[in-house]
């Protein structure tokens, strides 16, 4: 089992492919498993990485340990771990505070950034109030979150894939219980995102109840270069609801961005 041994803990990773490394952080709801669909698709362009954030998964946080505070910390000693020194990042929900946190710490490292079904903690007046009305709606604690991570007819619709997404879910653990309210406090500078003129993608699921498609708007526009792409019948999850759609917009914005 790849375990690297960084930042005081044991950090579960796979990676997978040749070529330019692209990074998937998982959201609060998964882990590197979440990605079956996406990994041997982008795997043919791309050296995909994943990883299990602590404290998910199979990556244990410390007692009483940093966890999410440790997450951009975490990802920078992995890139270093595994040698490599340039990457592009793709987040989705909880995975979104990690790669733009990253961003903002070491834009150089970075050569493209996808966004997706995540506000990622953007440190912006604007998408601050309208993430203030989304911690009134999400209320509850992460189990109230989770029941609501993909689009409602997903059950019906797909009733074998749904039930996946739950199992695997269902694998973590060992998650803090102070996850949400750690996550809401936390703010990521974009400033150096705009400054290093990093090619940024906003993608959001047109059904999201979580993370809904006018904060994501809201966000593009406050990032001058960035694209925004909307999956229709998706709702959080976009990325395990709709694969083909989620891989092509991925695949499409690197090699527009020149990640080749």
């Amino acid at each position: 089992m790849p375990l690297a041994r960084i930042n005081g803990i044991e950090l579960y990773y796979e990676v997978h492919g040749e070529g330019p490394a692209l990074v998937l952080a998982h959201g609060g709801g998964g882990s590197h498993l979440s990605w079956w669909q996406n990994v041997p698709v982008l795997a043919r362009k791309f050296r995909c990485v994943t990883f299990d954030h602590r404290g998910f998964g199979a990556s244990r946080d410390l007692t009483d340990g940093p966890g999410p505070n440790a997450f951009v910390e975490d990802l920078r000693q992995l890139l270093d771990h595994l040698g490599i020194q340039r990457a592009a990042l793709a987040g989705q929900s909880m995975g979104g505070w990690t790669v733009l946190g990253f961003a903002a710490a070491c834009p150089d490292r970075v050569s493209a950034l996808a966004l997706c079904d995540t506000h990622a903690g953007m440190d912006d007046p604007e998408v601050a109030r309208e993430q203030a009305k989304l911690r009134e709606l999400n209320k509850g604690g992460l189990a109230n979150v989770l029941a609501r991570a993909y689009a409602a007819d997903f059950p019906t619709r797909d009733p074998v894939r749904c039930f996946l997404y739950q199992q695997i879910s269902g694998l973590n653990t060992h998650v803090p219980a102070n996850l949400l309210p750690v996550l809401t406090k936390m703010k990521n500078r974009y400033e150096p995102i705009v400054d290093w003129r990093i090619p940024t993608m906003l993608l959001a699921g047109a059904e999201d109840a979580i993370i809904p498609v006018a904060v994501m708007e809201l966000m593009a526009h406050r990032i001058p270069q960035a694209r925004f792409v909307k999956v229709a019948g998706a709702g959080h999850s976009a990325y395990f609801e709709k694969p083909d759609d989620f891989n092509r917009a991925v695949t499409e914005f690197l090699t527009e961005a020149g990640v080749q």
